[in-house]
């Protein structure tokens, strides 16, 4: 009889595991698509809402402000629980969605993908710290593995999917769908997930996270505004360049002297870490800059649907990887 009931009680508790880790991929799988979903739906939008010289900013404040948060998230996730973390995260970015699918400009959206991405940082970080509370250390690299597999099907399914909205609904319901399936993994994961209770105090890097935000942010606007909306040398462009180096260079010196940087710069030392992340940068850099303007030239140029500009896009995206 206690042989069975601890059959049962393993059981049950396999099932669970099973239930919380396919709401964590549903989370992961929403933060990923929503880097590329809204491809090959540009075009549409910049016809609906106006403002083509903002274009890129409706990717770039989502890649932006995640990335930014990211080592937030992970610090915050430690110090108070990562399931109190993780909810916020996903409230963040479903309150961001919901603001996105009802934008009447393109300054209102960029602001509200701005908001997703900072609920994004959190759902990424986050649901891959949880592994680490839910699988034993052997098993944890088996269950990481699928989430490989998610941001490369998410890589070829984003752009298809941004066609099929457009052509067959409207762009807002590429982030409308957030929300329904958003709160299905809210409602799982706080109904069954049982985080540990000891929590680790941790000094935040605020300082460099700003720097950091403030840096990036007046390069983008710099090759952003740049030539278009302002000459390359006038003077507002010239201190938001110089600006933008100096608040960078400042990042470099508050991180070596942080106690717990968001960046750790003895990282660098690291001859793969070093490698590893410039292919990351070029890989990334030639990504998004042709999933961002191709869709364009090949809807308003060739005279494509956004469905079959996903598609004839989808050679530059990378297949899954299979996870071990």
């Amino acid at each position: 009889m206690s042989s069975n009931a601890t059959i049962s009680a393993q059981a049950g508790q396999n099932q669970r595991v099973r239930l919380i880790f396919g709401a964590l991929l549903l989370v992961l799988l929403l933060a990923s698509l929503d880097q590329t979903i809204v491809a090959t739906a540009l075009p549409t939008i910049v016809g609906d809402l106006g403002g083509v010289s903002d274009l890129s900013w409706v990717v770039t404040a989502y890649l932006l402000s995640s990335t930014v948060v990211g080592p937030v998230y992970g610090k915050l996730g430690d110090q108070f629980g990562r399931k109190v973390i993780l909810q916020s995260a996903i409230v963040i970015f479903l309150v961001g969605s919901a603001l996105a699918g009802i934008s009447q400009n393109m300054t209102e959206l960029i602001v509200f993908r701005g908001i997703q991405g900072l609920g994004a940082g959190g759902l990424i970080v986050i649901t891959i710290a949880v592994v680490g509370d839910i699988f034993p250390p052997r098993e944890r690299g088996r269950y990481q593995g699928y989430f490989g597999g998610v941001f490369g099907v998410s890589t070829v399914a984003g752009p298809l999917l941004g066609g099929f909205f457009v052509d067959n609904l409207s762009w807002r319901w590429i982030f409308y769908v957030n929300v329904p399936i958003g709160l299905i993994a809210l409602a799982v994961i706080a109904t069954a997930f049982q985080p540990r209770t000891d929590h680790v105090k941790h000094t935040i890097d605020y300082l460099g996270a700003a720097l950091l935000a403030g840096g990036l942010s007046a390069i983008v606007l710099y090759t952003s505004l740049g030539g278009t909306t302002y000459s390359w040398t006038s003077p507002w462009m010239l201190a938001l360049i110089v600006g933008g180096v100096v608040l960078l260079v400042a990042f470099v010196f508050a991180e070596g002297r942080a106690a717990e940087p968001i960046l750790p710069l003895e990282l660098f030392h690291n001859r793969v870490f070093s490698v590893t992340s410039a292919v990351g940068f070029i890989v990334g850099l030639a990504l998004f800059g042709a999933v961002t303007y191709l869709p364009l030239y090949l809807q308003d140029v060739k005279g494509h649907s956004p469905t079959t500009s996903g598609l004839l896009i989808l050679p530059l995206t990378p297949a899954p990887d299979r996870p071990r």
